[in-house]
């Protein structure tokens, strides 16, 4: 695994635009799909911000870019049945990416260079092993961006003793995770508010799905996070995040505060 310290949150975004720029350049050349894997949350945010900046500069062709969002909340229906939360809810991991990553992108684009809303995917919780299919009939994610639960380690929804062959499922929130996401979506008033189950790509989906990866983490609150990925040598179910070091062509991308703060 490849280790990258930038001075900033920014400068990780700068890096990782100017890859993912190439890679979808490359395969538009080739007449083929870049499937970008991406996380909901303020991780990943200095990259789509950067990558948005830069594809709109440069013209850049998206048609043929496919958003692969990692997970998304439940809530409970009558007779308990799990659906996911509406888009426009403030903690809907759908409605980040379409916010924060597709409709930033476009908005700098012109309409025949913009990514198809077909191209924006989710897994379906009626049916959760059937995004790994999609994944894989796509040729594979080609980048997948990742980041660690600060309290936990989670990986996407995974908690704390996923197994490291787990596949895209529902899984029940832990609560450390829980209590993470008050900080990422901070329009939650209290934990209470929370949703205690999501729908998540799987551990082993990321590492054999993924033909490479980038793992994201970035201030005071990712110290521990950084050490504990840093010092891996093998996954660690005990903070799933550690399966970066699992995968093919990764990288472990941290600021100085995360580092060394």
């Amino acid at each position: 695994m490849k280790t990258y310290i930038h001075e900033t949150p920014a400068g990780i975004g700068a890096h990782l635009a100017e890859r993912i720029d190439a890679g979808i350049r490359d395969a538009g050349d080739a007449g083929r799909p870049y499937v970008l894997g991406c996380p909901g949350g303020r991780s990943a945010m200095p990259v789509y911000e950067a990558l948005a900046a830069r594809l709109a500069d440069q013209s850049v062709d998206c048609s043929h870019l496919v958003i692969a969002m990692m997970d998304e909340y439940l809530l409970a229906g009558p007779g308990g049945a799990l659906s996911p939360p509406d888009a426009s809810a403030h903690y809907s991991c759908r409605g980040f990416g379409e916010r924060e990553i597709l409709e930033r992108i476009n908005a700098g684009l012109p309409e025949a260079l913009r990514i198809q809303a077909r191209n924006f995917w989710t897994p379906d919780p009626a049916d959760a092993a059937n995004y790994d299919l999609r994944l894989a009939d796509a040729g594979g994610v080609d980048l997948f961006l990742l980041a660690s639960g600060a309290g936990d380690g989670h990986i996407a929804f995974n908690p704390p003793g996923s197994a490291r062959d787990s596949r895209s499922r529902i899984v029940k929130l832990a609560e450390q995770t829980r209590r993470d996401n008050l900080a990422t979506f901070p329009d939650f008033g209290s934990l209470d508010e929370v949703p205690t189950h999501g729908v998540t790509i799987g551990i082993g989906s990321i590492a054999e799905l993924s033909k490479s990866v980038a793992m994201i983490v970035w201030g005071e609150a990712k110290r521990t996070a950084y050490r504990r990925i840093a010092d891996a040598r093998f996954y660690d179910p005990s903070w799933p995040a550690t399966i970066v070091v699992e995968c093919r062509q990764a990288e472990f991308h941290a600021d100085r505060a995360a580092a060394y703060g």
